[in-house]
């Protein structure tokens, strides 16, 4: 199978068997290939969140089948999720919610020790991903210490840092100015292509979605 990502009929409804139930899903069918890079442009209460919480196995579809690296999802249980998240995918937000009291290369390393991964390689990574950003001289710099854009560049590493099939992006420029927006845009972009990296990035920025190989529009249900 070709597809890193394939959601097949999902949906999901919120309240349900409330007096006012939601529909934020009804249906939708998704697929991401391997190094391919799509945005999701949607409104606002379309369900965005809500479809890349399914992807990425934080949420559970109540309808349809989540197909994460040609692994059937559907079903598992916790665990085995926790497992496939952690091995398979890599997120970054709009904030880079980076760990304010360690170093940009400890926020790097702890995702991979966490994963199994010992503490020279782990360096070694943390090293390689911020040097292709451009901030081999941050590497032991805390956060408060960057610029926003330093930030999320580090927060790219950091979703990089396992090695994922599949990167969830939501908004992740979002909280930047349109210049800063840009330049880190063209980093992502690049650590994106140089791994082989599949990718679906959520943006209201229709200039960068023209970007990508592929658009998905979201309509409200």
């Amino acid at each position: 199978m070709n597809d890193v990502l394939r959601l097949e009929g999902v949906g999901k409804t919120y309240g349900l068997g409330g007096p006012a139930p939601v529909t934020v899903l009804d249906g939708l069918d998704l697929t991401v290939a391997r190094g391919e890079v799509v945005a999701l442009v949607a409104p606002s209460g379309a369900g965005k969140s809500t479809l890349l919480h399914i992807a990425g196995l934080l949420d559970t579809p109540d309808a349809g089948r989540v197909i994460l690296a040609g692994r059937d999802m559907t079903g598992l249980p916790d665990r085995a999720r926790t497992e496939a998240r952690r091995q398979e995918l890599g997120f970054v937000y709009q904030f880079h919610h980076l760990l304010p009291e360690f170093s940009a290369a400890e926020n790097i390393v702890l995702p991979q020790l966490a994963n199994g991964v010992s503490g020279r390689d782990a360096q070694a990574r943390a090293a390689d991903l911020l040097g292709r950003v451009g901030l081999a001289h941050r590497a032991d710099h805390r956060p408060a210490q960057m610029s926003g854009g330093e930030q999320q560049r580090v927060a790219f590493c950091r979703a990089l840092a396992n090695q994922p099939a599949l990167l969830l992006a939501d908004e992740p420029t979002g909280n930047l100015d349109p210049e800063t927006s840009d330049k880190v845009f063209d980093v992502l972009m690049t650590l994106v292509r140089d791994t082989g990296l599949s990718a679906l990035i959520a943006t209201h920025n229709h200039a960068l979605a023209d970007r990508m190989d592929r658009i998905v529009r979201l309509a409200a249900v």
